[in-house]
């Protein structure tokens, strides 16, 4: 049976209050998995303006209806407003998700300041924040983090090492890489360990390896625009899995990152009919633990960290290549 791992980005207060409780529900009610990964300090999302100069940024805006889904007040918090300390006041929210028998990682300490600056930084400056939010954790769950899943997919050499020092087995901080019409450039795509120097680390990857729905809506796929009215086709196209990825006979696994703020809100009902055409594919739905331990025993192949660029997302991501 194909595998598709549900990986949930919560990047904001609003996103933490009011979509992490939906997707609880509706994952719920579908009988489904998924590993949900918290944003565990201030909520700074307004410093993202200052994203204004990097290219294609106000075409994603325009495509995703960012104030839309993210709500203005929501886009003020750093500026005019003073951000909110997620891990301080959704503590019920969180616990709540774990009680309800789903799995919880790691997203960042700030998604904003961790987006924009990690690339960028030192071994100290990495290590510390990256301590604040494993700190976090624990005070939250009472125990040590399972999983972490990289603020827009970014890292550096320091945070991947990181996650070996925590003991953090499996993670997924990078994508594959998507050709223009959102398909897989390397049908062999999957997990796979980094070689850092002359040393390969042992925590897993797991990267995303479907596009996201705010990548997708707005663009144009096969000359046809992607909206509201056909986005859960085109993703179920490119998830299908038949035919097989191989001619060795391999199944196609996938992992499929969605966010609180977009799939647990407005978009909501589009992510259900897509829970319900992933089941008539026969996947089976999944969270990341699980997923780990279907591949924690085969042999992965072994690759260099990587940067690239993907349709539909500014700036560059680590990917895999």
């Amino acid at each position: 049976m194909p595998l598709l791992t549900l990986k949930i980005d919560v990047d904001t207060y609003r996103g933490t209050r009011e979509g992490v409780p939906n997707l609880v529900r509706l994952l719920q009610k579908h009988q489904v998995n998924a590993t949900f990964l918290f944003s565990l300090g201030p909520d700074h999302t307004g410093w993202a303006l200052r994203r204004a100069f990097r290219p294609g940024f106000f075409k994603k805006i325009a495509r995703t209806s960012v104030i839309e889904h993210y709500g203005f007040k929501t886009l003020m918090y750093g500026t005019l407003l003073p951000g909110p300390d997620i891990g301080k006041k959704c503590v019920d929210q969180m616990r709540q998700v774990k009680e309800a028998g789903f799995e919880c990682g790691i997203h960042t300490w700030d998604h904003t300041v961790w987006q924009d600056h990690v690339r960028w930084r030192d071994a100290n400056w990495t290590q510390k924040t990256m301590q604040r939010a494993y700190q976090r954790y624990q005070e939250i769950f009472g125990q040590a983090a399972p999983t972490h899943g990289a603020a827009g997919w970014q890292m550096n050499p320091y945070a991947l090492m990181q996650l070996d020092e925590f003991g953090i087995a499996y993670s997924s901080d990078g994508r594959a890489m998507l050709d223009k019409q959102g398909a897989l450039l390397h049908p062999e795509a999957g997990p796979y360990r980094i070689k850092m120097q002359d040393k390969t680390l042992s925590c897993i990857q797991l990267p995303t390896t479907l596009p996201t729905m705010d990548e997708l809506l707005g663009c144009h796929i096969d000359g046809e625009l992607v909206d509201e009215s056909n986005i859960v086709a085109t993703l179920l196209k490119l998830s299908n899995p038949n035919p097989i990825s191989d001619a060795a006979g391999n199944v196609r696994h996938h992992v499929y990152t969605l966010h609180a703020e977009l799939e647990g809100q407005k978009l909501a009902p589009l992510f259900e009919q897509l829970l319900i055409g992933w089941k008539a594919q026969s996947y089976d739905l999944i969270s990341m633990a699980e997923y780990y331990h279907a591949i924690k025993d085969t042999t992965l192949p072994v690759h260099n960290m990587d940067w690239g660029t993907l349709p539909g997302r500014s700036g560059e991501l680590m990917v895999q290549n």
